[in-house]
């Protein structure tokens, strides 16, 4: 059976601006072997073609097709909705690009939706703009309800913490569209061309990418490299088909990554650990 690959980028492929060892060599041989895969982002403010350009600095060669963000799936659920629609925007050119490219027209009066996203451009009066929209009824949906972003100095707060604001002060929740929303999750699996059965979700953070894997019926993988830890597995109901301690295990044997594959599916009782199955196929 085929396989596909969805990515998460940030804690997986690189961490901030530095790539993480074996993460080229892996996507190498996914390019090299006609396999298909998309990396996956919650974060809305750069275009896909901003995103391959960044990848393809850090060495890791890639083209737009294997960029899928949360503000493409959000343009893409708002024009599904709604054709042609007006929206208030919190947010940067990633956004902005998505909905122009699915129809959308950005206004400051009387929108269908305010839409909000991550950005360095946020104002009071934007916030305030926002609060008197909603309240006068349009719909207020998030690009991805992750409550900070990691950067080069820690963490600065991200879209949830954002939208959080404006829900505070109407009493209405956003609809968040990334990771793990199975809208997302969804989108990303016809962009990529697989079954359900087919697909695979590569992820470091147990409550976005395993989760909206699991939710799916995807195959999940868990790295190590990125916010969860081992030791946090305890603290959830729900738990990815792999550990590994880092992408480059995947790509430790040439014939694992060949192997990986045609992977059998969870029902079929694959082994958790990564490395009794490579014991036993290697």
């Amino acid at each position: 059976m085929k396989k596909g690959f969805l990515i998460d980028m940030d804690g997986v492929v690189y961490r901030s601006n530095r790539l993480v060892p074996g993460a080229a060599d892996f996507i190498r041989t996914l390019l090299k072997q006609d396999i298909p895969f998309l990396f996956l982002t919650n974060n809305s403010q750069r275009t896909r073609r901003d995103v391959a350009t960044k990848v393809n600095r850090l060495g890791i060669p890639v083209g737009e097709e294997h960029i899928y963000t949360c503000a493409m799936a959000t343009a893409r659920f708002l024009a599904q909705h709604q054709e042609k629609g007006t929206a208030f925007v919190i947010g940067e050119g990633g956004l902005l690009n998505a909905l122009h490219a699915n129809g959308y027209s950005i206004v400051d009066k009387s929108p269908d939706y305010v839409v909000v996203g991550e950005g360095r451009t946020l104002t009071f009066e934007m916030l305030e703009q926002a609060v008197q929209m909603v309240a006068d009824g349009a719909k207020l949906i998030a690009t991805n309800l992750d409550p900070n972003c990691p950067t080069d100095r820690g963490i600065r707060p991200g879209c949830g913490a954002i939208v959080s604001l404006i829900e505070a002060a109407t009493g209405i929740k956003a609809f968040g569209i990334g990771k793990p929303n199975p809208v997302m999750m969804r989108f990303a699996r016809k962009e990529l061309g697989m079954s359900t059965s087919e697909t695979i979700m590569i992820g470091d953070t147990m409550e976005t990418d395993i989760l909206g894997g699991v939710q799916m019926g995807y195959r999940t993988m868990l790295v190590l490299t990125g916010s969860t830890k081992r030791e946090d597995l305890v603290n959830y109901a729900y738990q990815p088909d792999v550990v590994l301690e880092s992408i480059a295990d995947l790509c430790s044997d040439q014939r694992l990554t060949q192997e990986i594959s045609t992977v059998r599916n969870r029902e079929d009782d694959t082994p958790h650990d990564l490395q009794e199955w490579i014991k036993s196929h290697c």
